[in-house]
């Protein structure tokens, strides 16, 4: 299951001041100035240069997952044919220690058994699913959410088919505003700790790794006090869900 992500609350902190300096420094009434004397370029300066580097990570950060989906075929290589719901029920069957009667999303696995064939229903977490291609071999990958109950998150899933198997190629656990398709990125907005401010995360596919790797966490302000919540980008007709 995919890592926590790392307390980002020294990054609000920061941004947040960087930005209130800024705007302190930018009233301006449109008139002509002079902006002073140009200052000499000052190279920079290497800070502590006997410091010990640090030999871990900061972090157990999860920069990618990629898991073969047991008990779940493809017919004909096509990744349209296969069902929604039983890639999910594949998910509650191979980590019980997640959506087992004591696991933290235990209520996914007892509405899950309210979803009918392909999603859908008042009480089925599982979320619209989505067709693109996302790893870049011409052929649509599938990207699914469903909601962790009775946590606020929600789950963010790519798979994609090789070898006539299903493989997950990327698994994260996030409270989401959005998630956005962007290209062949695939791009998580969450809420930040402080009014006005969200958290962007970038998923990239890594021809490397075989899998969809965390590429950029932006710190963003949003402007008007609160998160703005887009909705999720409506399927192109060759992108739909059916």
């Amino acid at each position: 299951m995919p890592a926590r992500r790392p307390v980002r609350t020294a990054l609000a902190v920061a941004a947040v001041t960087l930005l209130s300096a800024t705007l302190a420094a930018c009233g301006d009434t449109g008139a002509l100035r002079g902006a002073g004397p140009t200052q000499t370029a000052v190279s920079p300066v290497k800070l502590w240069p006997d410091l010990r580097p640090a030999s871990s990570p900061a972090f157990p950060y999860a920069v990618s997952t990629r898991e073969t989906v047991k008990g779940i075929t493809v017919p004909g290589d096509d990744i349209r044919k296969v069902d929604p719901v039983g890639v999910v029920e594949a998910e509650l069957k191979a980590h019980p220690d997640d959506y087992g009667p004591k696991g933290a999303y235990r209520g996914t696995a007892d509405r899950m058994k309210e979803c009918a064939p392909g999603g859908g229903g008042p009480r089925c977490p599982l979320l619209k699913p989505y067709y693109r291609d996302l790893t870049g071999d011409g052929r649509a990958d599938l990207t699914l959410g469903f909601r962790l109950y009775p946590t606020n998150q929600t789950a963010v899933r790519v798979y994609t088919v090789e070898r006539h198997r299903l493989v997950q190629v990327l698994a994260d656990n996030d409270a989401l505003i959005g998630v956005e398709l962007a290209g062949r990125a695939l791009i998580e907005r969450s809420p930040a700790d402080i009014s006005g401010y969200e958290y962007r995360t970038t998923w990239l596919w890594d021809p490397g790794q075989r899998a969809m790797v965390f590429s950029s966490d932006e710190y963003l302000h949003v402007g008007d006090g609160r998160p703005s919540r887009k909705s999720s980008p409506s399927p192109s007709p060759s992108e739909s869900p059916q």
